[in-house]
């Protein structure tokens, strides 16, 4: 549920309301500092909200997913010399989160200014989180708010296990769906020209295929 400004500056104890949340917010950047000491020792942890989020092991047809999309879609990336695109490795450092998104995807505009050596990236342009039971809560409910508050363009959330995908593209700082789907073919709106069918993502003939297609165009 979102709370306007408006709507606090009628409450009578707004003031109290906004020492308390200066208080917590205070100290969730000291745990915020720590997360950036130990991150490196412990490289699937993300902060959310003011916890240290562990990301448990993937089953075989998550990585499966990821790895065939990120396949093709970096390869599309790479030939037409469109940005960068990013993994599951890759920390994204928002406002006030940082997540670890699957698969990432910055325009020129952006990633001209990274460097070699850099360890914290902004809101890409394009985002897909590939479900799991540790994440699906927060895919679908603070990285869904957050990547659509930080002007995240669209977003894609597969699900291996049903086989589908969902794609959500910003209008008016929020997301609306556009396709959700086990068939067919989605093509990325902020990637014009990037268009696969859906069976790529989780047949290897098929992305097989599709990646030829993708090279030889």
């Amino acid at each position: 549920m979102q709370v306007s400004p408006e709507s606090i500056l009628e409450m009578p104890n707004a003031l109290l309301l906004v020492d308390k949340v200066k208080s917590r917010l205070a100290d969730e950047q000291k745990r915020r500092r720590h997360f950036y000491e130990i991150v490196e020792e412990n490289k699937t942890i993300e902060f959310i909200n003011g916890y240290f989020i562990k990301h448990l092991p993937s089953r075989l047809m998550e990585v499966s997913a990821s790895g065939a999309l990120l396949v093709l879609l970096g390869s599309f990336v790479i030939k037409n010399q469109l940005g960068f695109v990013g993994h599951n490795k890759l920390l994204i450092s928002l406002s006030r989160n940082d997540y670890m998104p699957d698969i990432c995807f910055f325009g020129n505009q952006k990633a001209k200014d990274f460097t070699a050596k850099q360890e914290q990236f902004p809101a890409p342009d394009f985002v897909v989180e590939v479900l799991s039971d540790s994440t699906a809560k927060n895919d679908r409910e603070t990285k869904f708010q957050d990547y659509a508050a930080h002007g995240v363009g669209e977003y894609w959330i597969i699900d291996a296990e049903k086989q589908t995908v969902e794609q959500y593209f910003l209008q008016n700082e929020q997301y609306e769906l556009l396709l959700k789907a086990k068939d067919g073919a989605i093509e990325s709106v902020v990637l014009p020209k990037f268009k696969i069918p859906i069976r790529a993502i989780f047949d290897e003939a098929e992305n097989l295929k599709v990646l030829a297609k993708l090279i030889s165009d």
